[in-house]
């Protein structure tokens, strides 16, 4: 009787919050609208160039073996210290190159070869999710704070943070190791064995090149477009909330919890925005007034190891199609979240010295001007290429897919 009660309870306050954002969006159509364009504009500008090339390779390089001949090579490091199989090494760089959602894709895509054990897999979700070089020295760096320098060591930061969550994830179901025992510990790489990998994969693999590709085309668009929905979804609900004066009830009570790490309260309201939608937050903490830099990187930190509900719901999305769970993986959010805020407040100063994150224009070397240049050039690159890239990509697509449903139909 229990159970059915706050079975029924849930079903309620589902109800109400979905009817509550209903009425939110009715009452404010401007606003709603504003925050979709917003959330539009960083999936067509950013997201969708910048992951739909990475995911068809990913595909393609899973379908020809090339990545269980990688998973053989870097089976003596993956397995020592993340206690997951080689494969995860490719996950891992490919999650850091291209950004969060790509991270959980491959890990799916990787235990439904077979490849990952449901444990394992849920270690690599863990952290191999994370932003990408392009959202940290583009987006955040260049775009919010204006300070290209400042992405050094965000990054440094970020993916150090990184590392030590996949390694304090390896002691994550230790017990399966009493089920399944690793054979062949070895210290060095075995090339022939990768090779023996590479060719049995591709032989296992019946499809053709065309088929494969076609593939690797539609589940990266179908993948690319759930992304999209979170986004703009994600950014207009954290608008809604600001109105509805969610978001500073919540700061409100940061006000106690902020100053015990030594930070102003100010930054309550980006920190609530950040951890509902990643690239919202990260701005709100570049414009708070009356604060120092050092302070505005430790919560940016936090907000990108966080990685946001929006970063969330896209994940647990994904990994809804397999038995994978989605808790591993928030508890590690939450980990990185801390570390590398903990890490930018290490790093602080030897990285400030070192690339003068701080010092004015005139007294930065020629080779950090050249870096400030270089990533603003590929932030403009990207606003005026990204939404003509993404419109002729979804163009073939719906070529592609009306002419797959005629053949079905038929």
């Amino acid at each position: 009787m229990g159970r059915f009660t706050l079975s029924k309870m849930k079903t309620l306050l589902l109800a109400f919050l979905v009817t509550l954002m209903a009425i939110s969006m009715i009452t404010l159509p401007e606003d709603s609208l504003e925050a979709s364009i917003r959330g539009l504009k960083m999936w067509w500008e950013i997201v969708f160039p910048s992951l739909f090339p990475f995911f068809v390779i990913s595909e393609l390089l899973i379908g020809f073996g090339v990545v269980k001949f990688l998973g053989v090579l870097l089976e003596p490091f993956m397995r020592p210290f993340f206690r997951v199989p080689g494969v995860g090494g490719f996950a891992w760089a490919m999650g850091m190159a291209t950004g969060f959602p790509a991270g959980a894709k491959l890990t799916v895509r990787l235990r439904q070869e077979k490849q990952l054990t449901k444990v394992e897999a849920q270690r690599l979700v863990s952290f191999t999710n994370s932003s990408s070089p392009l959202f940290i020295f583009g987006a955040v760096s260049v775009g919010f704070f204006h300070n290209p320098r400042l992405g050094f060591l965000l990054a440094a930061a970020h993916y150090l943070g990184n590392f030590f969550v996949g390694f304090i994830m390896r002691f994550y179901g230790v017990k399966e190791k009493r089920l399944k025992k690793h054979k062949g510990k070895k210290a060095i790489p075995n090339i022939s064995e990768a090779l023996s990998a590479l060719h049995q994969t591709r032989i296992h693999n019946q499809k053709p090149i065309g088929k494969l590709l076609g593939d690797a085309v539609m589940s990266s668009i179908h993948t690319l477009l759930m992304i999209g929905g979170f986004i703009i979804l994600f950014s207009v609900i954290n608008k809604l909330l600001f109105h509805l004066h969610f978001t500073p009830a919540i700061a409100s009570l940061l006000d106690y919890i902020l100053p015990i790490f030594q930070l102003p309260k100010e930054f309550g309201n980006s920190l609530v925005a950040g951890i509902f939608e990643i690239t919202l937050g990260s701005q709100m903490a570049s414009e708070v007034q009356g604060t120092i830099l050092l302070q505005q990187a430790i919560i940016v930190s936090f907000i990108l190891g966080f990685s946001g509900f929006s970063v969330h719901a896209q994940v647990a999305s994904i990994l809804a199609t397999t038995d994978i769970a989605y808790k591993p993986f928030f508890f590690a959010r939450v980990l990185h979240g801390f570390l590398a805020s903990i890490f930018t407040v290490l790093l602080w100063k030897p990285f400030s010295n070192y690339f003068h994150i701080q010092a004015i224009e005139t007294a930065v070397p020629v080779f950090l001007q050249d870096h400030d240049r270089w990533w603003e050039t590929i932030l403009l690159t990207f606003s005026k290429i990204g939404p003509l890239f993404t419109i002729i990509s979804l163009t073939i697509y719906i070529f592609f897919y009306i002419k797959k449903m005629g053949r079905t139909r038929f």
